[in-house]
């Protein structure tokens, strides 16, 4: 039996939208096991300089993220889309273990199988030193509020 990840493939504006605003709320719980089951089995990465290929490598991969990532909030924006792929672009938030903040922006690619789960990501990410003065991202951990700032209006 297949597993379905709603919104499918072919995408329009609306649900290209939906499939990102539900990856950021996947993201924001930071539960890797949650997060995985939106990409296929055999699901391919490109996050920095890792690879990581399949749902196991995925999860690992993020509980090694989130367990040095402190502190993660993380908003997404629709880029462009077309077919069964998604561009997006994002910022995230976090602390290192020393206290020291980040904000990470990046751009993402996804490609989608015709159940909706995603075979392909490929991240882009760059990090940026930042006081803890320059926050932005101040909601409670978890999923940011609908009427929170996106990245349009914080001009990011």
């Amino acid at each position: 039996m297949t597993t379905t990840r709603p919104p499918l493939p072919p995408f329009t504006a609306e649900t290209a939208a939906r499939k990102v605003r539900l990856a950021e709320d996947a993201w924001n719980s930071r539960d890797a096991h949650h997060v995985a089951l939106a990409y296929t089995a055999d699901c391919r990465w490109r996050n920095r300089a890792e690879f990581p290929v399949g749902r196991e490598a995925i999860v690992q991969f993020l509980q090694r993220k989130w367990a040095r990532e402190l502190d993660y909030r993380l908003i997404k924006e629709l880029w462009a889309f077309a077919g069964n792929r998604i561009a997006v672009r994002f910022a995230y938030e976090w602390h290192d273990a020393a206290g020291l903040w980040f904000r990470s922006y990046g751009n993402e690619n996804w490609e989608f199988d015709d159940s909706g789960l995603m075979r392909r990501r490929i991240a882009s990410i760059n990090d940026l030193p930042i006081g803890e003065s320059q926050r932005l991202f101040h909601w409670p951990l978890g999923r940011r509020p609908d009427g929170h700032q996106g990245l349009g209006e914080l001009d990011l």
